[in-house]
């Protein structure tokens, strides 16, 4: 049965009741879930078909946790395997997430197989894809009829020019795109993946990265079309600038201005607000990751690291 869930201020959502029951067991969906589920996410999605001006994933070091840092990167069959492993040894293990270290849609037949397979030996996980939009339209229909109900997509602007800042350049469909041209092809492909996955039933959660002097006075603006398309929730992230990056020497965000953007867009519709910006393959809870347990890589922290001091090159597809 479909009916609508309305959140703040009568967005409506089209989703089933055991989807929304699912929410319960989603850390990142839930504040109250986030204390007793634990989620893994499996590094299956090397390659990223555009490039973020806060984003280096080149290097890895396991004491710093931020999107795109992965120790390895999987086959689908080893994600099956490490999932059982995991399974076994995490209580109230819940949600399986792929969020890169590169792009899910990038890396879609990686991405199909290991749901797959992992649904063959459990159906009662639940599946969530990271994404930054771009070939939403062409593959949002599989990704419903696979069975995936949460999907977060990351939106950090409306405008192109404003993109155009954000983003250095989008490959789509074999052919690069930069400045304003590539955002507004990425910008366009955003908007339609949302409003068809929130027809059709899936969770949308919003990713948006503040970044101070760039797009950090609009943000309520994408928050409300987030919102109209029938996304769930939205997730207000702070800036966590990455070494070797273009924003590598920007500041990170205020979180007291960070925290006074949540609650204005909060007027307008749910927000999430105990994101921990995890890695690729983190694992357990939200505030106590044990991927380290589980790193078949063999890489082992160093006391003495600051945050980038054991960092070492992993091979990542462009």
């Amino acid at each position: 049965m479909i009916y609508d869930c309305a959140s703040n201020n009568n967005s409506i959502l089209q989703a089933d009741a055991s989807t929304l029951a699912m929410t319960d067991r989603h850390p990142c969906y839930s504040y109250e879930a986030h204390h007793k589920y634990a989620r893994m996410h499996l590094p299956v999605a090397p390659r990223c078909n555009i490039s973020c001006n806060y984003c280096n994933r080149k290097y890895d070091c396991v004491n710093e946790s931020r999107p795109g840092v992965t120790s390895e990167v999987l086959t689908p069959e080893a994600a099956r395997d490490k999932f059982l492993l995991v399974r076994d040894k995490i209580e109230h293990l819940s949600v399986v997430g792929i969020a890169g270290p590169g792009d899910a849609l990038a890396n879609w037949d990686n991405v199909r197989r290991s749901i797959e397979l992992i649904k063959e030996v459990d159906r009662e996980v639940i599946f969530c894809l990271s994404t930054n939009g771009l070939m939403l339209p062409q593959y949002a229909l599989e990704i419903v009829e696979l069975g995936v109900k949460h999907v977060t997509v990351t939106v950090n602007c409306l405008e192109p020019v404003t993109g155009a800042k954000i983003y250095r350049y989008v490959n789509y469909r074999g052919k690069v795109y930069r400045g304003k041209a590539g955002a507004e092809i990425l910008l366009k492909n955003q908007q339609k993946g949302i409003k068809y996955l929130a027809k059709h039933g899936v969770l949308v959660k919003v990713n948006i990265v503040m970044v101070k002097g760039i797009n950090d006075k609009r943000i309520p603006e994408v928050v409300r079309l987030a919102k109209n398309l029938g996304a769930f929730i939205t997730n207000i992230m702070p800036l966590v600038p990455a070494p070797g990056s273009v924003f590598e020497n920007f500041a990170p965000t205020d979180p007291a201005e960070l925290d006074r953007m949540r609650e204005i867009c909060g007027q307008d519709m749910r927000q999430m607000r105990h994101c921990k910006q995890c890695r690729a393959d983190a694992i357990g809870l939200l505030h106590e990751d044990r991927s380290l347990e589980f790193n078949t890589a063999g890489k082992k922290p160093d006391a003495a690291c600051g945050g980038c001091g054991t960092a070492r090159k992993v091979a990542m597809a462009p």
